[in-house]
């Protein structure tokens, strides 16, 4: 979070530098310095439009004031339907199957990785279906983790039909009686019809063992690709019905407004960060800490 904090604030502050109350300036160079923290375009005005209409009836409001008043919008752009405080996971379905999209790159399998540990860790019985067929490293590095969290983990031959495999996993899952399923699936963003197909595909084949499965679908995302990051999401939300948000390599990159603007454009909400390579730097999103680094 450290480039985050450091490329967003810093921004800012040369915006205020010297100024002893907003005024224009001022506005335009915190227009400036969301957009280049790649919080997005209609993200950043609806946020310097919320400033001018305080700024008009404050008349002078000082720069202490502007970032703790900036600090609730950020909030507010995080709230996703009304609920500030909700679960991360309703684990009152068993198994609870969540199924994790995303592109190639992005962190997608080490994510999953990760999370499985930290599900096992807290004494959830967890398995692994490895339904990313078309990439023989994926189900390796899925393997790998398996055997790192000490989860198991169901897998078929590379180029096997995605859908089969996680119809036996779900189908294990039952007989097994596990607390949660998580399915990899193939990050290709070269044909969406094809990608919708799939997915639906996936949806539909796990649903003749739970009907109401997937609970959850987790979209991962790489912070430090910004405004691509952006894409991505427009065309996953397009292909699948997206739940809630996984935001990869925060640690390193300085534009890590983009969880800001996703998180506000697409009303989705963001469940996890990722701030490291260990297994412990997948952390829970906490939107008044995520605010509060920023400024602090």
């Amino acid at each position: 979070m450290e480039k985050t904090k450091r490329g967003l604030f810093e921004r800012i502050s040369r915006a205020i530098s010297g100024k002893s109350k907003v005024d224009d300036d001022v506005l335009d160079g915190i227009e400036d310095a969301l957009i280049a923290s790649d919080v997005g375009v209609d993200t950043t005005l609806k946020i310097i439009d919320m400033l001018e209409e305080r700024v008009a009836r404050d008349k002078y409001m000082n720069t202490e004031e502007l970032y703790r008043i900036l600090k609730e919008e950020m909030m507010s752009l995080l709230v996703v339907d009304g609920k500030e405080d909700a679960p991360v996971f309703d684990f009152s379905k068993k198994p609870y199957v969540i199924m994790v999209v995303g592109v190639n790159g992005v962190g997608k399998t080490t994510t999953i990785g990760k999370l499985a540990a930290n599900l096992k860790a807290s004494g959830k019985k967890v398995m692994l279906g490895a339904a990313d067929t078309f990439r023989a490293a994926a189900v390796d590095q899925l393997v790998i983790w398996s055997e790192r969290a000490g989860v198991p983990i169901v897998k078929q031959q590379m180029g096997a039909d995605p859908a089969s495999v996680a119809f036996d996993t779900v189908k294990s899952a039952v007989a097994q009686d596990v607390d949660v399923v998580l399915i990899d699936t193939a990050g290709r963003l070269h044909n969406k019809i094809n990608l919708m197909n799939e997915l639906t595909k996936i949806r539909n084949v796990m649903r003749k063992v739970i009907p109401d499965a997937p609970h959850e679908v987790l979209l991962v995302l790489d912070g430090s690709t910004g405004q691509n990051a952006f894409v991505q999401a427009r065309e996953f939300t397009k292909a699948t019905d997206v739940t809630a948000l996984a935001v990869t390599k925060l640690d390193g990159t300085a534009k890590g407004g983009v969880v800001l603007g996703i998180a506000d454009q697409f009303n989705i909400p963001v469940k996890f960060i990722g701030v490291g390579e260990g297994i412990e730097d997948l952390q829970i999103f906490d939107r008044k800490a995520f605010v509060d680094s920023l400024f602090d």
